[in-house]
């Protein structure tokens, strides 16, 4: 019978050859940031073991979890702290990008709010979160479903899933009444920026981000707008009715307003469009973020903007090499509730 057993000579050559390269990774190290600068493990800081009590605040649940300071609840506290200087910090302009399904998953009214409280100055978001905004906003709702359905079941009951959230298509019907309208209030033959379009849609709504945005002055970019239902009802309506969209008109304002600002800090709920969008804004400037936290569940090692580590923008440009950044790898519809609550009560009671 033949013997398949790997040779113990095999084991010990490959020790060998791992121990070789991992002498020269470390003598490039040294070689690279200099003798005496080289990283030192420390362990002056231990771990402090949580204690949760009944009353706690979401800031103390924060706090204690930052004590322990471990994984991802270690980078979130991280991510108040910095969010925190960057909301108390006036010469920052702030910038909010929005990408996945947030605003299904309810996390809609916390954008709003950040923009009514005066903590948004920019914000960026796909069409798909604009849209289901405006569902929210004429009225439309979306519905607690689940993700262990048949999915063919729901298309013969018109119904559409977002994970486990449903959104029947009766409010798509809705929407496209209410786009339709909207559309058929702008002025014919006229050219309009994109912000300028979802500026004129929120100026017909009572609620929501494009409501609030509207209301406040926030300029609301959408670089993507035609990948989305609010892109394809303007396609229909531009086939009968002559408007035209600029989709350049808004990078002289954009731009503008990024050499103008002393300092740039972004909190980015995903990735996408509406991250790089912003992240290149600063790029035709002298400039870089000088604060950024990323909310995302996307891995770093893909190759995928979504998952792209913040510091790996340092090596573009796109924020400073002292700018405070760190990333949270996590469900933003976790991440995003305890950080805005955490940081509104430490400025509550400042």
């Amino acid at each position: 019978m033949q013997n398949h057993s790997v040779p113990l000579r095999f084991f010990v050559m490959a020790k060998i050859l791992f121990q070789t390269l991992l002498s020269a990774r470390s003598a490039n190290t040294l070689a690279t940031y200099g003798e005496g600068t080289a990283m030192k493990h420390q362990c002056d800081e231990p771990v402090t073991q949580m204690h949760l009590k009944p009353g706690m605040t979401v800031n103390e649940l924060v706090s204690a979890m930052g004590k322990a300071g471990a994984y991802n609840g270690g980078s979130l506290y991280h991510a108040a702290e910095i969010y925190e200087q960057m909301l108390r910090d006036k010469e920052t302009t702030k910038f909010f990008g929005l990408a996945g399904a947030m605003v299904p998953a309810g996390m809609g009214g916390i954008v709003s709010d950040l923009i009514k409280n005066g903590h948004i100055d920019i914000l960026v978001s796909t069409g798909a979160n604009l849209t289901h905004d405006i569902i929210e906003a004429i009225g439309c709702h979306h519905f607690h479903g689940t993700a262990f359905c048949n999915d063919i079941e729901l298309r013969h009951d018109e119904i559409n899933r977002i994970y486990d959230v449903y959104l029947p298509n009766e409010a798509f019907e809705h929407f496209e009444e209410f786009m339709q309208g909207v559309y058929g209030e702008l002025e014919p033959k006229s050219t309009i920026s994109i912000s300028g379009l979802l500026r004129h849609i929120g100026l017909h709504l009572k609620t929501g981000i494009l409501a609030t945005a509207a209301q406040k002055g926030i300029p609301v970019y959408c670089p993507a707008v035609q990948d989305s239902m609010v892109g394809l009802q303007y396609w229909l309506f531009s086939q009968t009715n002559k408007v035209t969209v600029d989709a350049f008109a808004d990078m002289p304002g954009l731009l503008d307003r990024c050499f103008a600002t002393k300092k740039a800090g972004a909190l980015l709920v995903g990735g996408g469009v509406p991250k790089n969008f912003i992240l290149q804004s600063m790029l035709m400037t002298p400039n870089g973020f000088d604060y950024a936290i990323q909310l995302t569940g996307d891995r770093p090692d893909l190759g995928g903007l979504s998952g792209a580590t913040l510091d790996e923008a340092r090596s573009w440009g796109k924020i400073t090499e002292e700018a405070q950044a760190v990333t949270v790898y996590a469900d933003a519809t976790i991440t995003l509730p305890v950080l805005v609550a955490a940081v509104m009560e430490r400025l509550n009671h400042a």
